[in-house]
């Protein structure tokens, strides 16, 4: 299989112009200031150091937007891994988050290089709305913490417990940082308001307001309250130290359910921000070469103490919203963040963490689609049990057993709705049924034809019973009229076969006619035709009916003489 690597830089520097690069500039600019605070909030509330969600920005941003299969995508630490990164962090540490990462690089540039980037579309959207909801809230329950400033020293991964622990120290509250969390967390949610008011606030990204303004006040009025200095230490001025994670192989063991999940979520999502960025720009994206670039991204973050990375939908709309049409853009971005490390990381460390976890709240709430709940009552009852069974498994327990779940009852309603579609019908006879031939001595037919529609698979091959139905009579001939039959699969084939052989015992002959090309492929190359006999097999139902003139014993007259 040939495998094509080219990256959508290569065909967007053909041509490339200077009015172009003039409006990649502005907007990988503003891409890169906003990032700044998004990333070290999301470190920060996935138990990482701000640093670590800095550099994952900076060198999964650069790799994603230089090697992707998108002109516009922006990579980098996002939301939706907080709760599986916080969870690693949590139970097995910060060394094997960055062997998981690694792993799940790996994972993502061989299912790029196998070319499943087509496959990830299969996963129906009930599922995709469940975990993004489910991820959102338990994003938002694991800012409490920060947002009322409670004097817990590491909150748990799992929910029941992490409950237990938040209702445990609610006496703990801390005053300045509520009021300075909640003016921030409001400010946030009324900002698109008050930039329609405001021209100052139009071209300004929210967060990166609320991360200035709430650190001004916080230092001006010298506000009680925790910062990335006193929890971090700040932020090094400075590159980190580049090296492989000092792993044990007995960690892989334990890493792989993880890096599967980080893999997993990380295509989703990559792919997810890629078609709306497809459709914001009229382009289509390359989903293999978007996965491959995920892949390497993913395995060189952590060279650099960075860790799970992928595609990000609020960044790439940022960045088409203020003109980014190539991946040049997104790699200003990673340009502009590294030069804010080097030149103003010591500024870093007077930032509030209620601040930060005001920025994560109201992500949080924007990334979720809330009205999907209220909209519930238009959709079927599978639609809402998986959504709803989807949503609950991963607040509850875990997004890996959650997408699990989803796809299984995703895939046995299908099953189920196919198997409905799928229908035998006996057909009336039409002359025939006037015909002494066709009689026996009671009136019953000694000819039976039935109809197949839709699809004969494992999941409606017992619909085929019927035809053996005692009250169905008890004819010498049974004809099949598959012409309204699509589909066959080889628990059909052994359906078909089963029904054959049963009616030999019984001395009755099967004939099928109209086959299409799919069942009718499978019939021929399992042997199943040769079993049957060729003449046996008719182009149409009349065909059929003549040749059970010809199969019926004491005919009365000859075939020939009625035709």
């Amino acid at each position: 299989m040939k495998i094509a690597f080219r990256p959508k830089l290569l065909d967007c520097l053909p041509g490339y112009s200077r009015a172009q690069l003039g409006k990649d500039l502005a907007s990988g600019i503003t891409v890169g200031v906003l990032a700044l605070p998004l990333a070290m909030a999301f470190a920060i509330a996935s138990g990482c150091s701000p640093t670590a969600g800095i550099w994952t920005a900076i060198v999964a941003g650069f790799l994603i937007s230089a090697l992707g299969g998108s002109r516009v995508q922006i990579g980098g630490p996002t939301g939706a891994f907080i709760p599986i990164i916080y969870g690693i962090v949590a139970l097995n540490g910060f060394v094997n988050l960055l062997g998981a990462t690694m792993l799940a690089g790996a994972f993502l540039l061989a299912m790029g290089l196998a070319r499943m980037g087509q496959l990830i579309r299969f996963i129906p959207v009930t599922v995709v709305i469940g975990f993004t909801n489910g991820i959102a809230v338990v994003i938002f329950l694991a800012q409490i913490k920060d947002f009322f400033g409670l004097k817990i020293d590491s909150l748990p991964a799992e929910f029941f417990q992490r409950i237990k622990t938040l209702a445990a120290y609610a006496h703990t509250v801390d005053l300045p940082t509520l009021g300075l969390a909640s003016a921030c967390f409001a400010f946030l949610l009324s900002y698109n308001w008050l930039a329609q008011r405001l021209a100052l606030l139009r071209r300004a990204p929210g967060p990166l307001v609320v991360l200035v303004v709430g650190t001004l006040v916080s230092f001006l009025f010298d506000l009680p309250v925790e910062t990335i200095g006193s929890r971090f230490h700040g932020i090094p001025q400075e590159l980190p130290s580049f090296g492989l994670p000092a792993l044990s192989i007995h960690d892989f063991g334990k890493l792989i359910s993880p890096a599967i999940t980080i893999a997993l979520l990380g295509a989703i999502e990559s792919l997810l921000s890629a078609r709306v960025a497809d459709s914001q720009i009229d382009d289509r994206h390359d989903p293999n070469q978007e996965l491959v670039a995920q892949g390497l991204a993913n395995l060189a973050a952590p060279l650099f103490g960075g860790f799970a990375a992928t595609g990000a939908i609020a960044r790439t709309t940022t960045n088409v919203k203020t003109g980014g049409r190539t991946p040049i853009a997104g790699i200003i971005h990673a340009a502009v963040l590294l030069g804010i490390v080097l030149l103003a990381a010591p500024l870093a460390a007077y930032v509030p963490l209620a601040t930060l976890s005001a920025i994560v709240m109201v992500v949080a709430i924007n990334m979720g689609e809330w009205h999907e709940f209220v909209e519930l009552k238009r959709y079927t009852y599978n639609y809402r049990i998986i959504l709803l069974a989807t949503f609950l498994v991963t607040v509850l327990f875990d997004l890996t057993i959650a997408v699990e779940l989803g796809m299984v009852l995703s895939s046995l309603f299908f099953i189920y709705r196919m198997s409905e579609l799928t229908r035998i019908e006996r057909l009336p006879m039409g002359e025939e049924a006037h015909d002494p031939r066709f009689l026996y001595p009671d009136g019953s037919m000694r000819v039976a034809t039935w109809q197949l529609f839709g699809s004969l698979f494992f999941g409606a091959v017992n619909k085929l019973e019927e035809l053996l139905d005692p009250r169905e009579g008890h004819p010498e001939v049974v004809v099949l009229d598959m012409t309204r039959l699509i589909q066959l699969d080889t628990t059909g084939l052994e359906g078909l076969e089963n029904l054959r052989d049963k009616l030999q015992k019984r001395g009755c002959t099967l004939l099928v006619c109209g086959l299409n090309s799919q069942p009718g492929s499978l019939l021929y190359r399992s042997g199943f035709i040769d079993h049957l006999g060729d003449d046996n097999v008719c182009p149409d139902l009349t065909a059929a009916l003549q040749r059970a003139y010809i199969l019926l014993p004491n005919l009365l007259g000859g075939f020939e003489e009625d035709y």
